[in-house]
């Protein structure tokens, strides 16, 4: 075998590393050398601290190295809020530090998130072959057919940026490596698939064991009563509130029956009733409900992974790392998508059988209720979130994505 080396450039979204740092491990563990560009702190702390990371600059961006948009940004508007304002302007901050990291490390090939497009034109303008790593599955679902206008738009954005980044004789969307995509999914939960120009391998998520995981009391949990989990990711935090609260009433009046958790990293649940000055508190964790039978524990952070092992449900935004995360435990889902790929992902969701979909912003507790209700209740919900997750781990994950990038180094070596 020959020794590579991989250099992985990602954006300061936890989301888009996770799936890369199994992916580096499974490589690192079969001697290959691996290097990391993007944000030093957040690679640190997923990847462990013994990264070797290029620095990258981002733009001003909120807690977690989130952007910042309107909470009530929905549909095209938020899609080009998003490009404009965030992704965009990401590339052209991150593309002196990728130039760099290649200059330093010299690297064989550089593994580029689908949002980190600095890497994969920085790649194309030195000749360098460079891997797509895809999180998200909605760009190959054809999720811009209906917007045919927005479709255009990014893409004049993506070739102004090739003029300024990369090879302006080029002529291939970064988002699609013409080498390689690894796609962290499957075909039983994305259905039929458009086709971006490129081979896309589907090797579902690449789950690991994660370096540093907050603490949790685990004896607080009932084995008595279900677990639910709650969360609206890293980057949805500031139009969660609302959503959150009917949850948490929803979850109360199940009390009996069910024990939730419920992840609030913007602590906007702070002051809502239930879990603010009368819950019981500990290094962060909220207890809302009575004290001696407390009902819902809120968490800035939780160890996930391990939390779906025991859960029986998941209520979410439809955000794909924690839907594939859920499906791999074979967990049903109730999906409120927000914006971005969540409606679509929601939608592969409801499609696969494995989880019920309601409206994020005007679901009514007794609707959430319901929803609640039968993915717990039904066992064809159940029955396709295992179905899903079966699917997840004949996929092989990260050693199948590993195996995929050594074959794209040995076909460059042969040439």
């Amino acid at each position: 075998m020959t020794v590579a080396r991989f250099l992985f450039v990602v954006p300061p979204l936890v989301g888009h590393v996770n799936p890369a740092v199994g992916v580096a491990a499974e490589l690192a563990a079969r001697g290959h050398v691996i290097a990391w560009a993007g944000v030093p702190e957040l690679v640190h702390r997923l990847a462990g601290p013994d990264a070797e990371v290029f620095p990258c600059a981002v733009p001003e961006a909120g807690p977690g190295g989130t952007v910042q948009r309107p909470p009530d940004l929905r549909g095209p508007a938020a899609l080009k809020f998003l490009w404009a304002d965030f992704l965009v302007p990401l590339a052209e901050a991150m593309a002196p530090g990728v130039l760099a990291a290649v200059e330093r490390f010299r690297p064989d090939v550089l593994v580029v998130d689908q949002q980190a497009v600095a890497g994969a034109l920085v790649a194309e303008r030195l000749g360098l072959p460079w891997a797509t790593s895809a999180t998200t599955s909605a760009e190959f679902t054809g999720a811009l057919e209906g917007m045919p206008l927005v479709d255009a738009w990014i893409s004049g954005l993506l070739t102004e940026l090739r003029s300024r980044l990369g090879d302006p004789a080029g002529s291939g969307d970064p988002r699609f490596s013409p080498h390689l995509i690894l796609a962290f999914t499957t075909l039983e939960l994305t259905g039929p698939i458009a086709g971006p120009a490129g081979p896309i391998r589907f090797v579902g998520p690449a789950l690991t064991a994660r370096p540093t995981e907050p603490s949790f009391p685990w004896e607080w949990l009932d084995p008595e009563r279900a677990l639910v989990l709650v969360t609206l990711g890293t980057a949805n935090t500031d139009a969660g509130v609302e959503f959150l609260t009917v949850c948490q009433e929803a979850l109360r009046e199940r009390s009996e029956s069910l024990q939730a958790v419920i992840v609030d990293p913007g602590g906007v649940l702070d002051g809502v009733r239930g879990s603010g000055p009368r819950g019981l508190r500990d290094g962060g964790l909220r207890i809302a409900g009575p004290a001696l039978a407390p009902d819902i524990l809120v968490s800035p952070a939780i160890p996930q992974l391990h939390l779906l092992k025991r859960a029986a449900a998941v209520v979410c935004h439809a955000g794909h790392n924690t839907v594939c995360e859920a499906l791999w435990y074979g967990v049903p889902l109730v999906v409120a998508p927000i914006r971005d790929d969540q409606p679509v992902v929601a939608a592969q969701v409801v499609a696969a059988g494995a989880g019920v979909r309601v409206r994020f912003g005007r679901t009514r507790v007794d609707r959430l209720g319901q929803a609640l209700d039968s993915v717990l209740t039904d066992p064809a919900h159940r029955a396709g979130a295992r179905r899903v997750g079966a699917s997840f781990r004949a996929a092989g994950g990260a050693a199948r994505a590993a195996s995929h990038l050594e074959e794209l180094t040995d076909r460059r070596s042969a040439l």
